[in-house]
């Protein structure tokens, strides 16, 4: 009989804005063995290696086995617990940021039906977990390394995935939305600007984003320009006029009302916190 056994990593920093690992790791579970009934604020991916147990989410329970994936939703309670029997061993990957959510709308996972019964891929998506885990550390070079073998493990579950083209459409309509954000943020830029640019009127991709990321382009492009005065608050010795010009606000006025509408306190303040 196996020693059960968990190793598992926790980043201290979620420093990319489109995709962060927040912790990894690899746990052969006690008879029983629960986590929950709570709520995570990132996605979790486990892949079960061997044995099997259940997952509660909503109010269905699922009895899943070796070769099967389930994935928890962030804010969702969930529920999830050992066999007595058989206990399983899986591989984790906890994971947050713009893209996550894109990508997997475009996989078979979906808030109705959370799990992948075994698929062939499973031996690749346990080994590239592992990749994850191996590439961890708190330097800057090892979020970056561990997010692109993440990528790589997603994209394991967009290769014959069966969403529907509808779906898809909007989907690359958010992921054109995202791209022309990501490079034009530091500008005034207005929804009709990404509209234009994405090809769609503006209620069409109002509806997409609503869609994908359940929040509208104005939502998102907020929330990825309060993100980076985070991040610039934390490392730059700025003013915060400087970062307000650097975000693409018309004035630091604005800019520090809209910050402190996010997180309840002024920049200035937050700024204090971090350091």
């Amino acid at each position: 009989m196996n020693k059960n056994y968990k190793k598992s990593y926790k980043a201290t920093e979620k420093e990319l804005v489109s995709l962060s690992v927040y912790n990894v790791g690899i746990q052969l579970c006690d008879p029983l063995h629960q986590w929950g009934p709570g709520i995570r604020d990132h996605y979790l991916i486990h892949y079960i290696i061997s044995g099997m147990g259940y997952y509660k989410t909503g109010r269905k329970l699922y009895e899943l086995h070796a070769g099967d994936t389930f994935l928890v939703y962030p804010n969702t309670e969930v529920l999830y617990y050992a066999a007595e029997q058989d206990p399983w061993e899986y591989a984790w990957v906890g994971f947050s940021g713009s893209d996550a959510s894109m990508i997997l709308t475009a996989t078979d996972f979906t808030p109705e039906k959370p799990f992948i019964t075994a698929t062939p891929l499973g031996e690749d998506i346990h080994r590239q977990i592992l990749h994850i885990y191996d590439a961890r550390g708190n330097e800057f070079e090892h979020a970056v390394e561990m997010t692109g073998r993440l990528y790589t493990m997603l994209a394991m579950f967009l290769h014959g995935a069966a969403h529907s083209t509808t779906r898809n459409s909007a989907n690359s309509y958010v992921q054109k939305g995202i791209e022309y954000i990501s490079s034009n943020y530091s500008y005034a830029i207005t929804v009709e600007d990404i509209a234009d640019y994405v090809g769609v009127s503006r209620s069409h991709l109002f509806r997409s984003f609503e869609t994908v990321l359940g929040q509208s382009p104005k939502e998102y492009l907020t929330d990825f320009r309060m993100k980076q005065a985070c991040y610039l608050l934390e490392h730059s010795d700025l003013s915060v006029t400087a970062i307000a010009n650097s975000l693409g606000f018309d004035n630091s006025l604005y800019f520090s009302k809209t910050f402190h509408k996010q997180k309840q306190m002024s920049p200035k303040e937050y700024r204090k916190l971090s350091h």
